[in-house]
This record gives C-alpha cells, structure tokens and sequence, in this order.
C-alpha cells in the first residue's frame, strides 16, 4: 500500500498491525523520527501519528502484480520513501535517479553481510559464504581488481564469438524440445545461456558444467530453499574447479588461471578460501542475463512496433538492449545497503545502521531524466543512463559481457525465428517477486 504524509492518523497499534511489527519496535522508530506525531488524544492522551514519506507495503498484491506503477507512484510522491518488509522493519529506498544513483555510490551506505539473506549452510561451508558483494573499501577494491581484467568491455567483445557459438548451438537444439508447438525460452535458451558462457570464461572444466548448470537454474529461480540444499555441492564444485586449475593451469585458462597465477606469484594476494568463494560468485552472479533476455524477448514480442525495428535494423541492437534493461531489466531494488553514520537525506534523518535501498525501477522511468519514460523505445538515446546495473563501487562486474550475451542472444534468435510469438500472455507468467522482474516460463511458437 501507498501512504502520503495527510492520510489518516494512526495509533502506535494500528501501526503495528499494518507493518506486523511489535509496539516496542515502533516506538523506537517514533523516537528516530521515522513517525511524525500528529495529534493527542485530549481525552484519552492516546498519541496518534501520521508517516513522513510515502510508503510502499512490499506484500500488497497491487505491487507484486505491478511494482513499475506502485514505484513510480511513491517517487512521484516524493525523494524518499519507506518499504514495509515483514520481518524486517521499515528500509528507506531512494525513488528518484539521482537520489538513487548518488546513494549508490556513497561511502556512507555500505554492503554488509546483513544486506543479504544468507541460507542456512553446514559449518564447513561458512567460510566461503563471505562474497566481495558485502565487502567495501579496499578490501572490496582489492579482490575486485583481480577479477576485473576478465570483465572489460574488451575482453567481452573479444569473447563474442564464443558467445554466438553457444547460442547457436542451444537454438539449434531448442526445436527438440518443442511439445504441441511450444518450447520454454527461458528453460531451454534464457537460462542455459549465461551458465555456458560464464563456465567458460571462468575457466570451468567441460565435465563438471552440468552440475553448474543445475545450480545456475536454481539461483535464476529465485528458489532460495534450493539454493541452501545446493549449497555444500556449489562449494564443492569450487574448490574441484580451483583443484584442476592448480594441477593444469593452461588446460582450462580464464579467470580461475589467472587467479591460481596471481597466488603463485604472491600468496599475499589471495588466500585458497578467497579463490573458492570467488569463482562460486563469479559463476551464479553471471546468471544475471537470464531474466534479462527473457524479459526483453518477452517485450519485444508483446510490442510489434518496437520488434519491427529492430529486425529492421539490426544495428539499433546495441541500443535497443540498453532500452530493455531501462525499461525491463531484471532487478527492481538494488541490494539494501546500512547507513554507517545518521546521514540527511532531503531533510530526514536516516539513522546509523537503518536499512537504505535504490528503487531501481522507479529511477529507471524517472520522467525528470527519460523522456515519456514508460514507453518502450528501441531508439531512445542513451542518455543520463540507466541504473540497471547499479552504480558506484558495487557496478555489475559482469555488465559488459551481460550487454553482448543479450545483444547476441535476441539477434540470433530474430534470425533464425522470423515467426517467433508468444504462446501465452507474459503477465501470467510472472513470479510475485517486489525485488526481481521475472518470469517464471516463457512459452512460444517458432
């Protein structure tokens, strides 16, 4: 739900009953100033307050059903706003693209291990839990500086030819899996996709990738009980992957080569658990394109218009994909991140430690920024840019290869498929899920 600064008071138990959160806890927020008091009760000195942004209720199924409008609706209504999370308390989220992208890349709001929702993992595994998204500062810099060279918008360039051989081979196969004339694109293209390439970039052996690609459709799933069972498994696959690396540098090559190189020369640099934890990382947060492309070919086939274009004009492909990641990109918020001081945002007090997030969706249809922002538009110039890939010191390493796996994805599928469409309307095939545009199958017709 939706709430503005005037609308109807409340008492601290109605509030309570709204946010499922205990007297107690709204009391303290009252006392941060997350609640403005409004009116006393003369007669029964009952406290009645009213809140001081706008508010989004995370659970309503008018936000689960349409998160674009109820985002844009809070960002309309102001700079900042307030999710309601059960369980969570209240997590401030920055609407608009420049509050949105400053906060991104401020020092002031961190990645911490609380920031994500960590599975429940056999004791063994937990040391290899601790990922470089929830680590800043140098450290953070350092482990990302070793990654990075494989991330280059060169380096993504270069591995293109890899990239349209991987997906011509899974187009090549997808007409075997048809079944009364459909086939799954995201079971059978979307999500094989990113693991393929990425397994190959990191340097995975050929041998052990359909386990990865096991694991990879869960993470793509959002299946997060799965993911916890799969756990011990993923770590495994790791610490065998680094295993064959060390016995056979040149064998495999990638980045894994290149960081049981950097080791060997300077131990200092990366210990064995850091080598572990990264390449698991590196490998599942690579599953990004997969919502990406099945939302953009989705998009595409529901705007006849905008498809025209694009087969048309198969060089508007590279901003044709940039509007598709604006406008149906996958992440919705961007990971919440803990204010490290109270720090002022447009005259509100967030206080230390308090949960801070991007409403990614509402930023990237920000109409002070995009022109006629809710309209799809394969030609629209870049711009001030998207925030599709977050921002500041955390921006999506993987970005660039993200960008050319989708470019050649949908262009090798609008070639060989002149008659691809859709065998069911997309919007009964999203997953409830306020944090991630998804689909949870995309059935079409070759």
């Amino acid at each position: 739900m939706l709430g503005h600064v005037n609308d109807d008071l409340l008492s601290i138990g109605q509030f309570a009953r709204l946010t499922r959160l205990s007297v107690k806890q709204l009391r303290h927020y009252a006392s941060l100033g997350l609640l403005e008091p409004a009116w006393i009760d003369p007669a029964s000195g009952y406290r009645y307050y009213r809140t001081t942004q706008p508010e989004v209720d995370l659970t309503d199924p008018e936000v689960l059903r349409d998160p674009f409008t109820a985002y844009g609706r809070a960002r309309e209504a102001g700079p900042l706003a307030r999710l309601l999370i059960p369980g969570l308390g209240p997590v401030w989220a920055l609407t608009r693209h420049d509050g949105a992208r400053a906060m991104l890349g401020d020092a002031r709001f961190a990645l911490t291990a609380d920031s994500f929702m960590r599975p429940p993992v056999p004791d063994d595994c937990l040391p290899y839990m601790r990922t470089m998204s929830e680590m800043s500062g140098p450290e953070h810099a350092r482990l990302r500086k070793l990654a990075a060279p494989a991330f280059t918008p060169r380096r993504a360039a270069e591995f293109r030819p890899r990239i349209e051989a991987v997906v011509g081979a899974l187009l090549d196969d997808l007409p075997a899996h048809a079944d009364g004339g459909r086939v799954d694109l995201l079971r059978h293209f979307a999500r094989p996709l990113p693991m393929d390439v990425i397994c190959a970039l990191v340097g995975i052996p050929e041998h052990d990738r359909p386990h990865w690609r096991e694991w990879g459709a869960i993470i793509a799933a959002g299946a997060g009980g799965d993911f916890a069972r799969a756990i011990p498994g993923i770590i495994a696959g790791a610490k065998a992957a680094v295993a064959a690396a060390r016995t056979d540098p040149g064998a495999y090559g990638g980045v894994l080569a290149d960081l049981v190189r950097a080791q060997a020369e300077d131990g200092d640099r990366l210990t064995d658990t850091e080598i572990v934890t990264m390449v698991w990382h590196l490998v599942l947060a690579g599953q990004t394109p997969a919502n990406l492309i099945a939302n953009a070919v989705a998009a595409l086939l529901s705007h006849p218009g905008q498809l025209a274009a694009v087969r048309d004009d198969p060089a508007l492909m590279p901003t044709a994909v940039e509007e598709l990641i604006r406008w149906c990109g996958p992440t919705l918020l961007a990971i919440p991140r803990h204010a490290r001081r109270d720090v002022d945002l447009y005259g509100t007090t967030v206080p230390e430690g308090a949960k801070v997030t991007a409403l990614i969706a509402a930023a990237n249809r920000d109409p002070r920024v995009f022109a006629d922002p809710d309209r799809l538009d394969v030609t629209r110039a870049p711009g001030a840019g998207h925030l599709g890939f977050a921002h500041g010191p955390h921006f999506c390493l993987g970005a660039s290869l993200a960008r050319v796996q989708t470019q050649a994805a949908i262009a090798a599928l609008l070639r060989r498929f002149p008659g691809l469409a859709l065998a069911a309307p997309a919007g009964e095939l999203r997953a409830p899920d306020p944090g991630t545009w998804r689909l949870t199958a995309l059935p079409v017709t070759l």
